[in-house]
């Protein structure tokens, strides 16, 4: 894993925009996995900026979003496709046709679920996915105790997340209790991996997934699986991790040897 440090929220969310530009700019047909919650937004106003005022091209760019609420219609008011319209495919030049977002409320999810992993094949596979991380260390919807090779499907929500999530609700009981995610095991096939974490409350866990033993009980720790992933925490999100200063001097010598 790639380990970078920066000062805030705001230098994490600029730097995991500006890693998505550079690969856009490589590839503009790129397959983009994407991940909603609030650690994200601020890399989505990045990458807006980016494309109102440096001509930053969606237009070849095909998505597919992590996980979405089971029985969420794609134009409920807290559903993760209404999400992602609202915090940045309204604003960017992308086109409909490749947005790829999971459906909550599709008949037969069982047969959705597998078509969803056939599309991503048929595209080439994700280019770069980007991830957040829940308190108990999940990615996507992989709670603990979910398969490391495990794939799209239908998951009952652990009772942390439910808690978690409720701020978006207006009281606990209206979050859902299943989702559609893609599986830890769809992840790993992802060619990059950019994980971005910010806040004290996100420290242990990093510490976890970065330094701890591999186990389905923290399902971020497959990433140490991946030989290409790249985590940007901030200060505070990086200060329970052992090895901070060899990351700093790493991100240092690798700065001063090849640029960013």
């Amino acid at each position: 894993m790639e380990i970078v440090i920066v000062a805030d929220y705001e230098k994490v969310s600029m730097l995991a925009a500006q890693i998505i530009s550079e690969e856009l700019k490589k590839r503009p047909n790129l397959v983009l996995g994407l991940a909603t919650g609030e650690t994200p937004l601020g890399t989505y106003r990045e990458l807006t900026r980016l494309h109102r005022e440096e001509g930053l091209d969606f237009s070849g760019v095909t998505t597919f979003n992590l996980d979405e609420y089971v029985g969420f219609s794609l134009d409920h008011p807290s559903s993760y496709n209404y999400f992602m319209w609202d915090t940045l495919f309204n604003h960017i030049n992308v086109n409909p046709s490749r947005v790829n977002i999971p459906k909550g409320d599709a008949s037969h999810l069982d047969t959705y679920c597998s078509q969803y992993e056939e599309k991503i094949k048929q595209s080439g596979g994700i280019d770069i996915q980007l991830l957040g991380i829940g308190s108990d260390g999940h990615i996507a919807f992989n709670e603990p105790g979910s398969s490391l090779a495990s794939r799209t499907r239908v998951t009952a929500l652990d009772r942390q997340t439910i808690a978690d999530n409720s701020r978006f609700f207006s009281k606990e009981e209206d979050v859902p209790r299943f989702a559609i995610t893609m599986g830890v095991g769809t992840i790993l096939e992802a060619k990059r991996i950019l994980l971005i974490a910010s806040g004290k409350k996100k420290a242990g866990v990093c510490a976890q997934f970065i330094e701890g033993p591999i186990t389905s009980q923290i399902t971020a720790t497959a990433l140490q699986l991946h030989p290409a992933v790249t985590v940007v925490l901030d200060v505070e999100a990086s200060s329970k991790l052992k090895r901070q200063d060899f990351y700093r001097w790493a991100m240092k010598a690798r700065e001063e040897q090849f640029g960013r």
